[in-house]
């Protein structure tokens, strides 16, 4: 009961349950029991359950849709073969055609298993401080700003940041990430993660259908196995087979006079296992992905990134993890220590939001030094600030800073400075007393395993390629840690879309990987584009094709192993399904199937077809 319940909706079950019947009375009917106390060939019972919803589904398709479908050849077949009183071949024809629906659901539901959780995951209340007092109010009703409490055990019903409190949350729906992740006050937290520890209260950041379980939801909700341009091919040659097939068993019956002969070709041609070949591939593949934090929005997307030659990285928040950090720092002047000359720095960026003092700041305290207050503290917006810390005039800021305000960087602190900034970091200098005591060094960390990401691009034989705004030496900096050797400097956004078209002119695939709103454009117009859901903007995951929600770029090389899975599958199931149409539709005409065990040749196509298909549901991230 487990498995029905994970594999079949309502509809699902009642179709199960009229499948068993079917096969019931199937079995009474070919060994004849009861046969002295049934009046009837019990035939007509897998004929009716199974086979009228068949005929129903193929008149509404050429009546309201003007479609010849799969559905029309098997109807004929069923109609014919009760005509000629093969009750049999018709009830098994019926009963088989279920039962390949049923796995076809099955695949299609299992694929779609992980948005069932999502949306249970969805808390229908939320606590909130509202006037001083700890109140429990719909989810929905949560807005930008509350402050909110959170429980041990309870699921976050909205993004937010930790105002107090430190906890373990659970992020594994969301991200795929088996370990639970430490998060203390400053931190992010996201809707649809569980609190495993402690209680904490947050603020309100993202709400309702901006939450990123809502967002995740919507973007599984669009992943349509049927906007792939191979399906439509398929199904323009599936309705070319309807006739073919209706042609080949009136010829038949006409040059063999057996009608059985035709109806067993009606029975055998039906292009199920054709038409079930790509639709059941691509949501099984989908489903398997979301398994693994990667989001593929649809199976048109799926088909292009299977076809990628070439994979543009965008540097900060990609390969790298988007933040600066201070890697170094360096005194001039013996009386100053390098602890003593980051106190300083550190006290008057106090009060600074650029996110180098941030970084300075964040820098001092995982130290755990006490600051002192700055006095006439000064912002000199896009350059630095200036102030006073025990009674000493103290600037940070840029060379250019300095120089304006009278002091002189020495030339050996410069040259100092230079090897850094030829590695890619940023250096700020820091005087006191109108004189330069040393500097500060700060860089984008690049992520642990982004090097290990590119090799196995490259064993994919998939070229990657860095498009950076950053300058030259930064670039080339990260792209010699990680191994790109294709390096492209100094872009604006427009830069980066000209690159990609400029590959894509010469009938090179490009997929472009971002996570800000620059990169919206690139991802947009490359062949495909995906974006690191986590830090990345609202914008970029919109204008992706695939959204890595875990921000793990140890996904990518399997993103792109699983879709050519999926179309290795597809090719497997296309060829296996018309040869198997075709030998069967040669041993009908020649009288060697009957439509009893042509039914069983064609069912069990495209059983196989769907089992295949499934099979990628359980492949795994190696």
């Amino acid at each position: 009961m487990v498995q029905i319940k994970l594999w079949f909706s309502d509809e699902d079950k009642r179709n199960l349950i009229f499948v068993i019947i079917s096969g019931i009375a199937l079995l009474i009917s070919i060994f004849k029991w009861f046969e002295s106390i049934i009046a009837f060939d019990t035939s007509w019972i897998a004929i009716i359950l199974c086979g009228i919803p068949i005929v129903i589904g193929a008149i509404k398709g050429l009546v309201f849709e003007h479609d010849i479908k799969a559905d029309v050849l098997v109807s004929i077949a069923l109609i014919s073969a009760v005509f000629i009183k093969e009750y049999f071949a018709a009830g098994e024809v019926a009963f088989i055609m279920a039962i390949g629906s049923l796995l076809e659901n099955g695949t299609a539901r299992k694929a779609h298993e992980g948005i069932e959780k999502l949306i249970k995951l969805t808390p229908k209340t939320a606590r909130v401080i509202r006037d001083g007092i700890e109140i429990v109010i719909p989810s929905n009703e949560v807005v930008i700003g509350d402050k909110m409490v959170v429980l041990a055990g309870e699921t976050i019903s909205v993004d937010g940041v930790i105002l107090s409190g430190q906890t373990t949350i659970d992020q594994s729906i969301m991200t795929g990430e088996s370990l639970p992740v430490e998060k203390n006050i400053g931190d992010s937290v996201s809707s649809g993660t569980v609190n495993q520890f402690g209680t904490f209260t947050m603020e309100a950041t993202k709400v309702g259908k901006d939450s990123s379980l809502q967002r995740m939801i919507k973007l599984v909700e669009e992943a349509d196995a049927n906007k792939a341009p191979i399906i439509s091919l398929v199904d323009r040659w599936a309705t070319w087979m309807v006739w073919a097939a209706m042609i080949t068993a009136i010829i038949t019956g006409i040059v063999t006079g057996e009608i059985i002969r035709a109806v067993t070709v009606l029975v055998v041609f039906c292009p199920c296992a054709f038409i079930l070949a790509t639709p059941t591939a691509i949501m099984a593949g989908i489903g398997n992905a979301t398994k693994f934090g990667i989001i593929i929005r649809s199976g048109d997307a799926l088909e292009r990134i299977s076809k990628i030659q070439h994979i543009a990285f965008d540097k900060t928040g990609t390969l790298t993890n988007g933040k600066l950090k201070v890697i170094s720092v360096q005194s001039f002047d013996n009386e100053i220590s390098e602890e003593k000359l980051m106190y300083y720095a550190s006290t008057v960026e106090q009060r600074s939001e650029h996110p180098i003092g941030k970084a300075i700041l964040s820098f001092i305290k995982s130290k755990g030094v006490s600051l002192a207050e700055p006095k006439d503290f000064t912002l000199l917006a896009g350059r630095g600030v200036r102030a006073f810390v025990d009674e000493l005039d103290v600037i940070v800021g840029k060379e250019d800073l300095l120089n304006s305000v009278g002091i002189n960087v020495p030339e050996k602190v410069k040259k100092a400075s230079d090897i850094y900034l030829n590695e890619g970091a940023t250096a700020v200098f820091v005087g006191i007393n109108d004189k330069v005591t040393g500097f500060i060094v700060l860089s984008d960390t690049v992520r642990v395993d982004a090097a290990k990401m590119i090799s196995r691009i490259k064993e994919l034989n998939i070229e990657p390629i860095l498009l950076t705004g950053d300058n030259k030496s930064s670039a080339t900096h990260i792209a010699d840690i990680v191994g790109i050797t294709n390096v492209k400097s100094n872009l604006l956004p427009e830069d980066k879309m000209k690159a990609i078209k400029e590959f894509e002119n010469n009938k090179k695939y490009v997929c472009m990987i971002g996570d800000g709103i620059n990169d919206a454009l690139a991802l947009k117009s490359a062949y495909a584009g995906v974006a690191m859901g986590g830090i990345g903007s609202d914008i970029a995951v919109e204008a992706a094709d695939a959204v890595l929600v875990s921000d793990d770029i140890q996904r990518i090389p399997y993103l792109m192993k699983i879709s050519k899975k999926v179309m290795k599958k597809i090719n497997v199931n296309i060829i296996f399904s018309l040869i198997l149409n075709f030998i069967a539709v040669i041993l009908s005409v020649i009288g060697v199937l009957n439509p009893v065990l042509g039914a069983l040749v064609h069912n069990a196509g495209s059983v196989a077809v769907v089992i295949n298909s499934a099979l990628l549901l359980t492949a795994n991230d190696q």
